[in-house]
């Protein structure tokens, strides 16, 4: 036997027992409360990790985050500036500016069915601290909206200026936000394969340890206690938000008064679109345009994902039962998942 021979068959013996010794992957779950509900996530772990210290770099984020553009933290960065009397100029963090960035795009494009700044008549609607049941009249409702709109306020960079006082309320868009920075800091950790989900919104990136796809429920939306799926999907590398009315509302002389308020109009949504999830490789652009979509109603919903070339899957209203809706970019999506090429 040659020695080229043998030194190449005492290498390949070493790579056989290398990999025969290899740790097997593995998925480990962590979870913790957060911007008002909580967050879990999945990640395919491979040897030994440090499950404590990962937690504790995803809550030192998530309060960051939370130290920025919470509205239940009276001293947040978002709230001091809720608390302004007049209009004016600030300076914003990285953070709030890029969020704001993104809503003031998806306000935009959406011809302003999004609008973080209509908060004020939510509440009057109802469904803020005081849960008035009482509609407002339509001068009320004229005199509120006057003073709001995301028209009035301008990001040059992160300098936001506002014409008047504003109520700005993030949380459309937030989670989503935040779910995308928390897939960053574990890329950042080395994780190449996870599952992040705050309050519903979530983003699969790579795979799981058998090689299949993160499968994430698109809830049927029904009004009992049990939730059953309606649609399973496979995602990779792509973000996931659902947006619908049909657990947040309450009903006068037999009128069904949803949460969702039309910016545009002032009044609660009253179309039968149940609920529309959307897929997007930016979750925080999946929660805002889930909100803006969710709020416009089917047929408007499908023009405007058909023009910007969202995938969008919606569950609309048809009498006693549920009629499934999809934009063209959705029904590609999934002829290109039943065909293994996603």
């Amino acid at each position: 036997m040659s020695r080229v021979f043998a030194a190449t068959l005492v290498l390949l013996s070493m790579f056989l027992l290398a990999c025969s010794q290899a740790p097997e992957q593995r998925v480990e779950r962590i979870s913790g409360p957060t911007m008002g509900t909580s967050y879990h996530i999945s990640i395919v772990a491979q040897g030994s990790v440090d499950l404590s210290a990962l937690q504790a770099q995803v809550d030192q984020r998530l309060r960051a985050i939370n130290r920025s553009m919470s509205t239940y933290d009276p001293s947040s960065e978002l709230s001091l500036l809720n608390q302004r009397q007049q209009g004016g100029e600030a300076q914003v963090s990285d953070d709030l500016a890029e969020v704001l960035a993104m809503a003031l795009q998806v306000n935009q494009q959406s011809e302003g069915a999004f609008d973080v700044t209509v908060g004020p008549l939510v509440n009057r609607w109802g469904f803020g601290p005081e849960q008035r049941r009482e509609p407002p009249a339509a001068d009320e409702i004229a005199a509120i909206r006057a003073q709001l709109g995301m028209d009035k306020l301008t990001l040059e960079g992160n300098r936001l200026i506002t014409q008047v006082p504003l109520y700005i309320d993030l949380s459309a868009v937030a989670k989503g936000w935040a779910v995308d920075e928390i897939g960053n800091l574990l890329a950042e950790q080395g994780f190449a394969n996870y599952l992040v989900e705050i309050g519903g919104e979530i983003r699969a990136q790579g795979q799981k340890p058998d090689g299949t796809h993160w499968r994430i429920a698109i809830e049927r939306p029904d009004l009992g206690l049990e939730r059953e799926p309606q649609l399973i999907v496979e995602l990779q590398d792509l973000g996931l938000a659902t947006s619908g009315d049909y657990r947040n509302y309450y009903e006068v002389d037999g009128q069904r008064v949803s949460h969702t308020i039309d910016p545009v109009t002032g009044m609660p949504i009253t179309h039968k679109l149940a609920s529309v999830s959307v897929i997007h490789e930016s979750t925080g652009m999946a929660d805002a345009w889930a909100t803006a979509l969710n709020v416009v109603g089917p047929e408007r919903a499908l023009s405007l994902a058909t023009q910007y070339d969202l995938a969008i899957y919606m569950i609309v209203r048809d009498g006693q039962q549920y009629a499934e809706l999809m934009s063209p970019a959705f029904e590609h999506w999934l002829e290109a998942q039943a065909s293994g090429s996603k």
